[in-house]
């Protein structure tokens, strides 16, 4: 199975960009993983926000393949603990999906599109975070459960 993040926009901020880097290549000595990367929208001031989803949806839903497992970071998505998303993972990569796709939409959210397109949705908080920061703190999440899951000395319970 091969992990997968698809963010829109880039991250901008030098030192989110190299922490979320640093766990994307941790991430990489137990699973395959990629992080891609939805070209940001140019002159959105002229759209609604409805508008500016549908437009960064369709792009998303062109990253996809069939037979993905797609789960939205979403603000009302289920939340877990730690060790909770680490069996989580343990289960979705016993299930054998070719990818398994984590999605961090745009500002305003997902369009219908992608949310129909998702198995389901998952919450790091209730708190409203920067997308820069979800990103962040999700790599490491990602990180955390692999380390859990292979009896690592990294998590601590």
């Amino acid at each position: 199975m091969k992990g997968v993040l698809i963010v829109v926009g880039k991250t901008t901020d030098k030192r989110f960009a190299a922490i979320i880097q640093e766990y994307a290549e941790r991430i990489r000595h137990y699973i395959p993983f990629d992080i891609e990367v939805i070209p940001e929208l140019k002159n959105t001031k002229g759209i609604s926000q409805n508008e500016q989803k549908q437009r960064e949806g369709e792009l998303i839903l062109r990253s996809l393949q069939a037979g993905d497992y797609i789960v939205l970071l979403d603000e009302h998505g289920s939340e877990r603990t730690s060790m909770e998303f680490a069996a989580w993972m343990q289960k979705k990569m016993s299930a054998g999906p070719k990818r398994l796709v984590f999605i961090i939409g745009g500002p305003y959210g997902f369009s219908e599109n992608v949310h129909k397109r998702g198995n389901e949705e998952i919450s790091l908080s209730r708190m409203t975070l920067s997308h820069q920061m979800v990103r962040m703190l999700f790599v490491e999440q990602i990180y955390r459960a692999m380390t859990i899951l292979n009896g690592e000395p990294y998590h601590h319970e």
